[in-house]
């Protein structure tokens, strides 16, 4: 046998050979400038210009969504725009994702809402707190980098699922009921919601989910627009016609609305600290798939996920604070942005200062938009989260399996626990791959070729065995080894299954394709020099 060997590794360049700084930095594709201005500064005129442009067009996108998911996520109303002036300025200057917008997600809602059901508003707050210490934690530890371990179908089946579970809830108030608790518990019910449409509430709701659908599909310059907006607009609008649908209710104004977090009975310390972990870990994740989504989108700096996770956590500490959602990057908001031309995290910040505005002076206008129009944007935005494009991936990569336990899981259990099944099963799979060998025969005339591929070990023997027994006796056979493991039970089947075909007169030549070879166990090699004249 002839010995290979692996070809010398190049030598690196010296230093001097190496690429000017000036052309190791990114750059904006032709006719998309990244962050900053033409001159790299985010205080230049045209930067400035841009950016404030921008963040007017971020404002009108994430003011009705904020309302809508603090109505999901059964907090008070102005928690939702306390968490999105806390996103946009805390997040916007400290987070590693110049572009990126923070603010309430509809990924956080149906946690959120079981922490306010089993432990009140006020500690759920303190739950945030102490989700953004983690966060900050993360940050500094520099534990960013393992997020992308997580298998892609596990993400895309829990926001899967977490879309579906808000668009049942919100079906309900989209028909004039209320939603349950349980998504079964809104499946079983809505039959009888169905049944029994409550008055006026079901035309606007119903309106508000017909424009969100159709509005995009629209062709003209109205669709610079947000959707979200005109929805919500057109619900309200709608609404003054009938005095009897139930519309937003505040207290008072965003400044009167803050509520520091109060601590605990001493009983619950654990389900809070268990909190406080689960809403670090989605809003880390969300946070860092939002940024990559991001960077994809234009050509300027990219994320520093690090600091990104030391920016969310300071965001989410503070929001919690003042008796804001928990925060995290947020993909609507963040693409809004980019679209319309922003050029450094100016954009955000701005966003953020122009909610607090509004949240403080125009309190009697949020007081007009009808709960039924909130509600039909959510499901719209929940049945969003559910893409065709998600599901053909795991599909192509043999993970489709994967995709629906984990939605399923999210669904019918909870987000925790179904994200736990989605990842036992992800390593069960790929403990099966590993383990797996894919054996199969080819008759090429009267030569038999034993094709074996993958982890040959014991566990793959049964199957080798079956097909090495198709061989008829005497037959001239290849087997042909590509694996990248080869254990001892396995070796000593080969080698006891080639010496007695060559009792029967058969020709055994067993080969290594291609450079698999140097994987495999040196004891292998031994078996592989068979000639013609071996019998």
């Amino acid at each position: 046998m002839t010995d290979r060997r692996v070809p010398a590794v190049p030598q690196h360049p010296a230093p001097h050979t190496a690429l000017p700084r000036a052309e190791s930095r990114p750059h904006a594709p032709p006719g998309r400038p990244g962050p900053g201005g033409p001159d790299g500064s985010r205080w230049s005129p045209a930067a400035l210009r841009a950016d404030l442009g921008a963040s007017l067009v971020v404002f009108l996108v994430a003011v009705p969504l904020s309302l809508g998911i603090a109505l999901a996520s059964g907090a008070p109303i102005m928690a939702g725009l306390v968490a999105g002036v806390v996103g946009g300025v805390v997040a916007g200057l400290l987070g590693g994702s110049p572009l990126a917008v923070s603010g309430p997600a509809a990924g956080l809602t149906v946690i959120v809402a079981g922490l306010v059901d089993r432990f009140g508003w006020q500690v759920t707050c303190l739950i945030t707190v102490g989700a953004g210490a983690l966060q900050i934690l993360f940050g500094l530890s520099r534990l960013a980098r393992f997020t992308q371990a997580i298998p892609p179908a596990v993400v895309h089946g829990m926001l899967a699922g977490i879309g579906i579970t808000i668009a049942l809830a919100q079906l309900h108030v989209v028909l004039g009921g209320t939603a349950q608790t349980a998504a079964l518990d809104n499946i079983l019910e809505l039959p009888a919601q169905l049944a029994g449409l409550h008055g006026h509430a079901v035309v606007v709701g119903l309106a508000a989910v017909a424009i969100m659908l159709v509005w995009p599909r629209i062709p003209g310059p109205q669709k610079a627009v947000p959707g979200a907006l005109v929805a919500v607009g057109a619900a309200t609008a709608l609404a003054l016609l009938w005095p009897d649908v139930p519309r937003v209710d505040l207290p008072g104004n965003l400044i009167e609305s803050v509520a520091l977090p109060v601590l605990p009975d001493s009983g619950l310390w654990t389900g809070v600290l268990g909190g406080m972990l689960t809403v670090a870990l989605v809003a880390s994740v969300e946070s860092l798939l939002s940024a990559v989504a991001v960077d994809r989108m234009h050509g300027g700096v990219r994320t520093n996920p690090d600091r990104e996770l030391l920016g969310q956590g300071a965001g989410n500490a503070v929001s919690g604070l003042l008796g804001g959602l928990p925060i995290t990057g947020v993909i609507v908001r963040s693409s809004a942005n980019v679209r319309a031309g922003a050029r450094s995290r100016n954009s955000a910040v701005l966003h953020g200062v122009w909610i607090a505005v509004f949240g403080i002076a125009l309190v009697s206008v949020i007081e007009l938009i009808p709960l039924a129009g909130l509600a039909g944007l959510l499901v719209v935005v929940g049945l969003q989260l559910v893409k065709v494009a998600d599901i053909r991936t795991s599909h192509r990569h043999g993970e489709l399996l994967l995709y629906v336990v984990t939605v399923a899981g999210v669904v019918f259990l909870n987000l925790l626990e179904g994200v736990a099944i989605g990842l036992v099963l992800a390593g069960l799979m790929v403990l099966r791959r590993a383990v797996r060998a894919r054996v199969r025969i080819e008759r090429e005339g009267e030569l038999h070729r034993v094709v074996v591929e993958g982890t040959l070990s014991f566990l793959s023997v049964p199957t080798l065995s079956r097909v090495l027994s198709e061989v008829p006796a005497g037959a001239p056979a290849r087997i042909e080894l590509v694996v990248d493991y080869l254990d001892h039970a396995a070796f000593d089947h080969l080698e006891a299954w080639t010496r007695l075909h060559r009792g029967t007169g058969g020709f055994v030549e067993v080969d290594e394709p291609g450079d698999a070879r140097r994987g495999v166990p040196r004891p292998l090699r031994d078996l592989v020099p068979v000639g013609p004249g071996a019998r």
